[in-house]
């Protein structure tokens, strides 16, 4: 008698098992070993799915999270419109700063004390160009001799400027040191006015936020000026008019408020300021060149009588600065560059009432100006010309230029990334300065330029080197997002506003990527696609304004 083996219960219900799976499978199966394998991975993938399952749905919801806002002022509209006209670009660092003294206002009125700003990094970025140090008789001599030659000064100069509109502190004063650099325009490539020219703008600097009336007067007795107009070489025998013309028509009443007696006489008043041009470059006043005589400009009139008309000149100067056409010329400009295009006339005369009623004071007029009605109605109605698009790129980007030691550095490339937009600080030819409205800076081949700078620094590509530059990684607020949110807060980070509808389907289209993609540090977008998504935001109009 065969004796039956007895089966354990482990062994029957694996053999159970055996069968139904594997009678499917055909003949030759072996029916008889024990495959225990079988039904214990199944419990164990189980498992793990349900683990994986419940990972998935926490890594949603920790993607659905809001939490990042909470990391990023976001100024309000008002705040971002008061800031956005008087800075070059408002960065995270900025909106902390805007959100630490209290709002917008208040802010606004801590920039227009510059002095009390600690700004000593910026202090030091001339040192970077030392040639900007040098004395007129210095740099001819080094153009000259082709060590350095007036050009290679020029850009240096123009690169100071931009670094500083990129690191200080004192963005209002960089802003308004442009607006009247501007305003009293010596181009840097005037033909000898190099010489003078980097102490010239530190004079405009001096003045930006304090009296018309005195900036005006120094700069209009100012060698660099004097090179730029000729009035450096007009002599009582030969009085040169070009200075005393554009002072009249650009620098104080403007067209059809004079005539051409008003402008031989003003040239004859700005007679003895010399500069001993191309040979010691030594500046000074000259009696013996002055055009002695009775003057009338305007209402201005003088016997002039003495060969010293420094004193005339500054009598001068202060009743062009004080008349009221300067005033409403003033008024206009400040009016169009920072509030609209076209300021209604009821806002220029009540900033030319402020600017008369408070002596030329330029800050009782910036004040007047952002209380307006008018202001508060002008929100994003200003383009960013060149130099402002660089400069908030590189603001918001977080890219931070270090000192150069090659062209290609950051420091210095930039200024060729600013020229590709169509205009450098400057470096407008004429004696108007470079335009301040929309349309001039509002075409086509200005904005693929400005979308090709805005892509090539979202990539890092150019420039490369000689600046700081924040990781793709970095733009991360945490370690997973779905898509939708990373757009927001990078809308915020960089636009200082919540993503709008249209820019999260911009951003969707431009990368190919769902809005409830969860995107990780190790996600194809962060490795290889945020230039794409950068831009996107950046080329919006939204930066493109202020």
């Amino acid at each position: 008698m065969l004796e039956t083996p007895v089966a354990s219960r482990r062994a029957v219900l694996t053999r159970v098992a055996a069968t139904a799976g594997l009678v499917a499978a055909g003949p030759g199966i072996d029916l008889v070993t024990p495959v225990p394998a079988l039904a214990a991975p199944g419990r164990t993938k189980q498992r793990k799915k349900g683990k994986q399952e419940k990972r998935s749905k926490k890594a949603r919801k920790k993607a659905r999270s809001t939490a990042y806002r909470r990391k990023t002022v976001v100024l309000s509209t008002a705040d971002r419109h008061l800031v956005g006209r008087f800075s070059y670009g408002i960065n995270a660092g900025l909106a902390k700063q805007v959100a630490r003294a209290g709002g917008a206002k208040a802010w606004f009125e801590g920039q227009l004390d510059p002095a009390s700003i600690s700004d000593a990094y910026t202090d030091g970025l001339k040192s970077w160009w030392p040639g900007l140090a040098n004395s007129p008789q210095v740099l001819w001599a080094n153009t000259q001799s082709g060590v350095e030659p007036s050009w290679q000064v020029m850009a240096d100069y123009q690169r100071w400027a931009l670094a500083r509109r990129i690191h200080s502190g004192r963005q209002l004063l960089e802003v308004m040191t442009e607006f009247w650099e501007n305003h009293l325009h010596v181009p840097v490539n005037g033909d000898g006015a190099f010489t003078y020219r980097v102490a010239y703008g530190e004079l405009i600097r001096r003045h930006a936020l304090g009296s018309f009336v005195d900036m005006l007067t120094d700069a209009i007795t100012h060698p660099a000026m004097g090179i730029f107009l000729n009035n450096a070489v007009s002599t009582r025998r030969a009085p040169n008019e070009n200075l005393g013309r554009e002072l009249l028509e650009l620098h104080t009443v403007g067209r059809g408020n004079y005539d051409e007696g008003d402008v031989k006489d003003s040239a004859r008043i700005l007679t003895g300021w010399r500069v001993d041009a191309y040979r010691t470059w030594n500046a000074g006043y000259v009696p013996g060149d002055h055009a002695t005589g009775a003057v009338s400009v305007m209402g201005f009139n003088d016997p002039n009588a003495s060969t010293d008309g420094q004193d005339l000149t500054r009598r001068y100067l202060r009743y062009l600065a004080l008349h009221p056409a300067t005033a409403q010329r003033i008024g206009r400009k400040l009016a169009v560059k920072f509030v609209r295009d076209d300021p209604p006339q009821t806002l220029v005369d009540e900033l030319a009432s402020v600017y008369l009623a408070n002596d030329g004071r330029v800050i009782p007029v910036l004040r007047a100006l952002v209380g307006s009605s008018a202001f508060a109605g002008s929100v994003g109605a200003k383009v960013r010309d060149p130099g402002e698009d660089v400069v908030a790129t590189y603001r918001v980007l977080g890219v931070s230029p270090t000192r150069p030691t090659t062209d290609d550095d950051a420091a210095n490339a930039m200024l060729w990334q600013v020229a590709s937009l169509g205009a450098v600080p400057f470096g407008w030819a004429r004696p108007d300065g470079a335009p301040i409205d929309n349309a001039s800076w509002a075409t086509t081949s200005r904005m693929l330029a400005a979308f090709d700078v805005h892509y090539s620094l979202s990539g890092q590509w150019w420039p490369s080197k000689g600046a700081t530059f924040a990781k793709h990684v970095s733009w991360l607020p945490q370690k997973q997002i779905r898509f939708d949110r990373f757009v927001d807060h990078l809308s915020r980070q960089l636009l200082q506003r919540p993503a709008s509808p249209t820019m999260l389907k911009a951003c969707g289209e431009a990368t190919g990527i769902g809005r409830k993609t969860v995107i990780t540090r190790k996600h194809d977008l962060v490795k290889w696609g945020m230039p794409r998504l950068l831009t996107t935001l950046l080329d919006s109009p939204t930066h493109m304004s202020r």
